[in-house]
């Protein structure tokens, strides 16, 4: 290699490194928590189960004989209602009148258990309050589980009689079926006087991250209202402060909440999983979130974030009732399934400003592993796909590069006739261009094309469940880093680093143009997509190291293609000129 491409490496592993420094300072206090967290999760589930089947517990005994305890006039129970096709358990308690746990059977996480979602007795989902960090209480349970119901009571000391009503969908024919849960919320009153209420808020449940390498900016409140989705992150709560000068420029903020309108659903999610709580009959009127420390240990951090959806108030006449209708999607962030659901909450998949590109490429993924039956398999066959489409393009690219590579010694002449004169240099370069009908960036048109694909694999892998658990030769779960080991505390991830190398290898063989500032910056480029890439999922790099092996044979079959002879484009008009005249010439001779 050249002593360009020495620098170029030399610059990628040097970006890596203190890509990493900063990821780990930054990042590190919320991965070291994951498996506390999930740790503490199993231990509540149990808890929740043994609630709902109590096992008799020999009494201590004590020296001296106490009396018994009064008996609570209320008691607190935990019933699990089973989805019908069993992909997915909810465990239902009347503390808060709500789901506390929602086990998604088919979704394992870290410790090879199945993926709990929620896991908090004191915001369950679908609980409601009249405040947004409140909830209410003592509700009486009755469940019906061949129907799949089960119904909360609860009698208000002025007359207010409520009844929240959960059920399952009778089948599971669509693939949001499993993951839905419908919730009706009604009041009546049963006094002889007028009651109002000012209105109340419908909690979403809590999220925390799940997977160990959850990054804790897909831990995220997301709301729809009129067509388009807001969100924010746990991070959204921190002291604000100027990049590494640290100078703070706003306190930390307790809790996001909003008064607005016309709010269609409200939702807590992590990097592949979502609880989404959506108005059926009447739009949202309010949003409020909060940042809860989801570890177990005193020192550490790690952030979940609860939420809940505010609903409008009501006026009840003696006798009158009113009912809210809401659905709730407890389940992972499958795309098909959350457009079953409409009201746009498929956004939640948060696929950015190539949302387009990454629908696509989900899309095309799932349809190749249709018949393949590999993930991995299926991304090397798309990825295929894309180059051969691109082909001709990337033939005329380089084509265009050797045309620059024959024209760089006039342009070098040129640079020396006028180096103390930059404007003139650059006006004579530019009708050196025309003159010889060159495109000094037709070269770069192959690698815009693939900048939007690149964002859209890294998006869509970013929160499509597809790929999570998804193994390939050495790599346990393409949705996750594929790495091998430590050095030094440092993690080697392999496909990353053959990324890379690709780049670089792909660069020291593509015809060179232009100047060398634009070489030099051409040579950042492995630094930037190894940055991107490094501790994202391993699906990503293996898409871009295909397209880079693709490309490297692709330039290997037209490298031996003899230079362009340059010709100015007045010359070859000028030939083509005489070239007319001698036919037509030979057509009047007899």
């Amino acid at each position: 290699m050249d002593r360009k491409t020495w620098l170029a490496v030399g610059l990628s592993l040097l970006g890596l490194v203190g890509w990493q420094w900063y990821y780990q300072s930054t990042y590190g206090p919320y991965l070291r928590e994951q498996e506390e967290l999930l740790r503490r999760q199993a231990l509540e589930t149990a808890a929740a189960e043994s609630a709902a089947t109590p096992v008799p517990t020999p009494l201590a005994v004590e020296p001296t004989p106490t009396p018994p305890p009064p008996v609570a006039a209320f008691q607190s129970r935990s019933e699990m209602l089973e989805a019908i096709d069993g992909r997915a358990e909810f465990l239902f308690s009347n503390d808060a009148g709500g789901i506390v746990t929602a086990v998604l059977i088919g979704h394992l996480g870290d410790k090879e258990g199945p993926v709990s979602l929620n896991g908090s007795r004191d915001r369950p989902i679908g609980a409601i309050g009249e405040q947004a960090d409140t909830v209410m209480g003592g509700f009486e349970m009755q469940t019906d589980r061949v129907g799949g119901v089960v119904t909360f009571t609860k009698q208000e000391e002025d007359g207010l009689a409520i009844e929240k009503k959960f059920s399952l969908p009778p089948d599971s024919k669509t693939p949001e079926a499993p993951y839905v849960v419908n919730l009706d919320v009604s009041f009546r009153n049963t006094s002889a006087a007028r009651l109002s209420r000012g209105g109340f808020y419908i909690s979403t449940g809590t999220a925390a991250p799940i997977h160990g390498t959850d990054l804790p900016t897909y831990t995220r409140y997301d709301w729809y209202r009129e067509g388009k989705m807001k969100s924010i992150d746990v991070n959204w709560f921190n002291a604000g402060s100027i990049p590494l000068i640290g100078i703070q420029t706003r306190a930390a903020r307790p809790e996001f909440l909003e008064a607005t309108d016309k709010v269609s659903w409200a939702a807590v999610t992590s990097q592949y999983f979502c609880t989404i709580v959506s108005a059926r009959d009447s739009d949202g009127v309010g949003l409020w979130a909060t940042r809860f420390d989801a570890s177990s240990d005193p020192g550490t951090t790690l952030h979940g974030i609860q939420g809940s959806l505010g609903m409008p108030g009501f006026e009840l006449e003696a006798g009158q009732a009113v009912t809210r209708s809401f659905q709730i999607y407890a389940g992972p962030k499958d795309l098909a399934a959350l457009r079953q659901l409409g009201g746009g909450q498929e956004e939640v998949m948060n696929f950015g400003m190539f949302g387009f590109v990454s629908k696509f490429l989900l899309w095309a993924m799932n349809f190749f592993n249709g018949f393949l039956n590999s993930y991995a398999a299926s991304i090397i066959v798309l990825t295929l796909c894309i180059k051969t489409v691109l082909w001709p393009l990337q033939n005329k690219a380089t084509d265009s590069m050797k045309r620059m590579a024959a024209l760089s010694p006039k342009m070098t002449e040129l640079r020396e006739k006028y180096k103390d004169d930059p404007t003139k240099m650059n006006e004579e370069l530019m009708k050196l261009y025309r003159d010889y009908g060159v495109n000094p960036f037709s070269g770069c048109l192959p690698m815009l094309i693939q900048i939007p694909i690149f964002f859209g694999f890294y998006s869509m892998l970013g929160s499509a469940i597809e790929l999570r658990n998804s193994s390939f030769f050495w790599v346990s779960d393409l949705s996750q880093p594929d790495t091998v080991g430590y050095l030094f505390g440092f993690p080697i991830n392999v496909l990353p680093l053959l990324m890379a190398g690709t780049m670089v290898w792909q660069m020291a063989i593509t015809p060179k143009s232009g100047d060398a500032t634009q070489q030099r910056i051409l040579m950042l480029m492995p630094v930037i997509f190894v940055v991107f890439a490094y501790n994202f999922a391993s699906a990503l790099s293996l898409y871009w190291t295909t397209q880079n092996l693709f490309s490297i044979v692709q330039l290997y079959l037209t490298r031996n293609k003899p230079l362009p002879q340059l010709e100015k484009k007045s010359d070859i008009a000028k030939r083509e000129v005489a070239a007319a005249k001698k036919k037509r010439k030979k057509r009047s001779l007899p």
